[in-house]
C-alpha cells in the first residue's frame, strides 16, 4: 500500500495535476476577490472565510478526474484489482495521494492568501485547523466521484456535477468554523459536525467507491 501510495504521488505531479495547478489557482481566487467586491477592508474581511473555503473546494475539484484516470487507460487498474490489496486499500490510498498533493498545500498557503483578504489575526489559526479537518473529506468524496465516471469520455464535467452537491455540507460547516473563530465566537457545533462529515465519508465511502469499481470493471 505504501508503494501504490508513492506511485501515486509520483504520478500526480508528474502528471501536472498535483500541487501546483492547485495552488495557483487558489491564489487567482483569493487575487480576483478584491477586484469583484471592491477594496473595502471591513468587506474583504468578513468574507474572507467562505471565499477561501471556496477556492480550496475548488482548487481541489480541478485534479479529482485524474484520480483514477491514468490508472484507466494504462490498465493500471485492472492490473490493481487482481493485486492481494483489496480494492478498498487501493481506493483509499488514491484519496490519501490526492489530499497530500492537493488538500496539505492549500491548507499550508491557506493563512499566507488570508493575508490578502484581510482575514482577521483571530481566524488564522481556525481557518488551517478547519481546512485540515475539512479537505480530507473533500478528497473522499472525489475519489468516489472519480470511481463513478472512470472509464467515460469527457467525465470531467458530470464528475464535477456529481461532487459539488456532496461538497456542500463541508463547504458550510467548514466556512462557519473559520467565521466563528475570526469572530471570537464558540464553534463547538460547527466544528463537531465537520469533524462527523469527514469521518463519515473515511468510514463509509471507500467501501462505496471499491463497490463501485468493481462494477465498472466487470
Amino acid at each position: 500500500m505504501i508503494a501504490l501510495l508513492t506511485r501515486d504521488l509520483r504520478l500526480a505531479i508528474r502528471a501536472g495535476g498535483g500541487f501546483g495547478l492547485g495552488l495557483a489557482f487558489f491564489l487567482i481566487v483569493v487575487v480576483l476577490v478584491p477586484f469583484g467586491v471592491g477594496p473595502q477592508s471591513a468587506l474583504l474581511s468578513t468574507i474572507a472565510p467562505g471565499i477561501l473555503w471556496l477556492g480550496a473546494l475548488l482548487a481541489c475539484l480541478l485534479s479529482l478526474d485524474r484520480i483514477l484516470a491514468l490508472d484507466w487507460e494504462d490498465g493500471s487498474l485492472d492490473l490493481l484489482a487482481t493485486s492481494p490489496l483489496p480494492m478498498e486499500g487501493i481506493v483509499s490510498a488514491k484519496a490519501l495521494a490526492h489530499w497530500l498533493t492537493t488538500g496539505l498545500p492549500l491548507v499550508l498557503a491557506a493563512p499566507v492568501l488570508g493575508i490578502l483578504l484581510n482575514l482577521p489575526v483571530a481566524g488564522f489559526g481556525w481557518l488551517v485547523a478547519s481546512l485540515a479537518l475539512g479537505t480530507p473529506a473533500l478528497s473522499v468524496i472525489g475519489t468516489f466521484g472519480a470511481a463513478l465516471t472512470v472509464g467515460l469520455k469527457r467525465g470531467g464535467l458530470l464528475l464535477s456535477l456529481l461532487v459539488l452537491p456532496l461538497y456542500v455540507p463541508t463547504l458550510i460547516f467548514g466556512a462557519e468554523v473559520a467565521r466563528r473563530g475570526a469572530e471570537g465566537m464558540a464553534l463547538t457545533t460547527p466544528l463537531a459536525l465537520l469533524a462527523g462529515i469527514t469521518c463519515g465519508t473515511i468510514a463509509l465511502l471507500p467501501f462505496a467507491s471499491a463497490a463501485v469499481l468493481r462494477a465498472n470493471l466487470r
